[in-house]
């Protein structure tokens, strides 16, 4: 699917406001039952595991990434965003705010992986190999290719990714509050 650069570029540009009003919209209408924590919360915990693994692996804009989790999707991050995303909408027991979730990571984060593929393309050698060989967004089961480079925990932290987990823990928090305050 190919989305018009105007848009991508409004895309990239707006999706942490819109985001966090989206995540504020979660927050209100949220309906967490103790199941629903416990299953949502293992299913985001899934994709906040993605995400570390990735940013263990990612060297921004310095070279290709293609090791742990590169060699079965292009874009771990947005995968184990997705799949977090869906746990906190399980976490929130509220269809219609999960569905508006998903929506806004179709309409928001797709045109952005375009546009970061793009860029990618411009900067590092190898990409377009790199794209024939491995699947955008559905992880391939069998890694198609790696460096056999490590995950590096120092990586993990230059790349911020521990303010995901931190985010985790604050939404788990505010849904579990939020059900002890209903009962």
């Amino acid at each position: 699917m190919a989305f018009p650069k105007k848009y991508a570029e409004f895309a990239a540009r707006t999706r942490i406001a819109t985001g966090f009003l989206i995540g504020a919209a979660f927050l209100w209408f949220a309906q967490p039952t103790v199941n629903s924590l416990l299953l949502g919360g293992a299913v985001a915990l899934a994709g906040l595991g993605i995400r570390a693994w990735a940013a263990g692996h990612l060297r921004k804009n310095q070279e290709l990434a293609i090791s742990g989790p590169y060699a079965h999707v292009r874009n771990p991050l947005y995968v184990g965003t997705l799949t977090a995303g869906i746990g906190f909408g399980v976490a929130g027991a509220h269809l219609g705010i999960a569905i508006a979730m998903v929506a806004f990571f179709l309409l928001y984060y797709l045109p952005v992986v375009e546009e970061e593929e793009s860029h990618l393309r411009k900067i590092l050698p190898g990409y377009e190999e790199y794209v024939q060989l491995v699947p955008r967004l559905l992880p391939a089961l069998i890694p198609r290719g790696s460096s056999g480079a490590a995950f590096s925990f120092k990586q993990y932290v230059k790349n911020r990714e521990y303010q995901a987990f931190l985010g985790f823990l604050v939404v788990m928090a505010l849904l579990a509050g939020k059900a002890l305050w209903v009962v």
